[in-house]
């Protein structure tokens, strides 16, 4: 017989046995490969010398009438030999099934602890890693948060991601969480919002005869843990006695070398009345900003949310959204959500049209920076080179810093993508941005200088 041709017999045959024996026979006749057919005799193999003994002791006969059934030959036969080869991939086929229930289990357990730390801490199954967009703005702060789960308390510690409202902060936080209740969930993880930590120490230190037993409670809480995802520490500004709590927390962690994650609207110097102590630990491990995304992160991101979703949509739908909600990822989600629900609940199409008739947004897009800063050379008299150079001369400066004001008013890029068109620092960028805007007040020909080039531009 041919290989094929053997095989399809063989399968045949197998099926017919799995039929006719007895389920405690099974586990035997499933290993079970066929190695030829010769004379009516037809040979198998296995790696299961106990399956081989049985087999040829309690059913022999059985075996036998089949393959004369199928083969159609009254002197059929069967031989059955172990192979020592067979055996070794057949343990080598039941270690990775084993493999496979021990890591079902872990997961089934991950799970179970995903569950029920969603419904202790308010967490959010969203906020994976891999739901996480990346873009040129975010990819450090995404890989440190990356490596801080993969190897937690080993560098990085403590983490302090930093960043204004919607960009990120929370979700690489909560991914963090995610990641090591499912890959190592031997370890325990607790996240907390900074106001539920607050309130939860005032509760715990009134007055009252049981404080002492429910401060040890509160402790125990917040220190017997692996890794304390904390959520808006700028909150707890002003707050002396939780301050001094909070200390006390960050100090007991750290020295049993816990893995330490806190998220702020803004770096621990700059959040007032935060305490010296306080201060100085957030500051001693690693700082990391997230800044807006730049329009690719932002048009991929909003890409992502409609193929989760499954709807059709047109590029340009994409880019009009984008290029109109730069400031964080929230505003950016929220205006797509409106005009993808506009879609669903009219039938029409997710376009460029329907973008615009929902969300109605100043037709700004058309302008550039380019275009701001080629019309404000020309205001000035100046090169536009210089403008977007280093010349350091007092009418290019204003120029530059003009430029600068209006590509922000005017097209309500982030300082970032902006920065990146001068090639400048985005600090610098606000520097220049914010001189402008308290200067127009004072200074009558300047207010009457963005007047007139905003004239030029069409844009009052």
């Amino acid at each position: 017989m041919e290989n094929m041709e053997l095989k399809n017999f063989w399968e045949q045959i197998k099926a017919e046995l799995i039929e006719v024996l007895p389920e405690s026979a099974h586990p035997w006749i499933y290993p079970l490969e066929v190695s030829g057919y010769d004379k009516g005799i037809l040979t198998v193999v296995t790696g299961q010398m106990m399956g081989r003994d049985l087999l040829r002791k309690n059913h022999y006969h059985q075996i036998v009438d089949v393959i004369k059934k199928i083969s159609k030959n009254e002197n059929a036969d069967f031989v059955i030999i172990y192979d020592e080869k067979a055996a070794k991939n057949l343990k080598k086929e039941n270690e990775k099934i084993q493999k496979k229930v021990l890591e079902g289990k872990l997961k089934e357990q991950a799970m179970e602890n995903l569950s029920s730390m969603q419904s202790a801490s308010n967490l959010n199954l969203k906020y994976k890693f891999e739901n996480f967009v990346v873009g040129k703005s975010n990819e450090f702060a995404y890989k440190v948060t990356m490596a801080v789960a993969e190897n937690p308390a080993k560098k990085y510690n403590p983490l302090f991601i930093y960043g204004n409202s919607g960009l990120g902060k929370t979700h690489l936080m909560q991914a963090i969480g995610h990641y090591t209740i499912f890959h190592n969930p031997k370890l325990k993880v607790k996240y907390t919002k900074t106001e539920d930590y607050v309130n939860d120490f005032i509760s715990n230190s009134r007055n009252s005869k049981d404080t002492i037993e429910n401060m040890s409670k509160f402790n125990k809480k917040y220190t017997n843990i692996d890794i304390i995802l904390i959520d808006d520490i700028q909150f707890i500004e002003s707050k002396n006695k939780t301050m001094s709590q909070m200390q006390h927390t960050f100090d007991s962690l750290y020295n049993k070398g816990k893995q330490i994650v806190i998220t702020s609207d803004r770096v621990p110097k700059d959040i007032p009345t935060l305490t010296a102590a306080l201060c100085s630990r957030f500051e001693m491990g690693l700082m990391v900003e997230l800044t807006p995304p730049d329009l690719d992160t932002r048009i991929e991101i909003i890409r992502k949310l409609a193929a989760d979703n499954d709807l059709k949509y047109t590029e340009d739908a994409l880019k009009y959204i984008a290029m109109n909600f730069e400031k964080n990822v929230r505003e950016l989600e929220g205006a797509f959500n409106k005009v993808s629900a506009y879609a669903e609940i009219t039938g029409k199409a997710l376009d460029i049209n329907l973008a615009r008739e929902v969300l109605k947004c100043k037709e700004t897009d058309s302008i550039s920076p380019d275009k701001i800063a080629e019309v404000t050379a020309e205001y000035f008299d100046v090169d536009v080179n210089d403008i977007k150079g280093t010349a350091r001369g007092q009418k290019v400066s204003l120029a530059r810093h003009i430029a600068i004001y209006l590509a922000r008013e005017i097209t309500g890029k982030s300082f970032v993508s902006i920065a990146e068109y001068y090639n400048k620092k985005h600090t610098t960028i606000m520097f220049a941005h914010d001189k402008i805007k308290k200067e127009l007040s004072l200074k009558r020909d300047l207010a009457e200088a963005v007047r007139e080039i905003k004239q030029v531009l069409k844009v009052i």
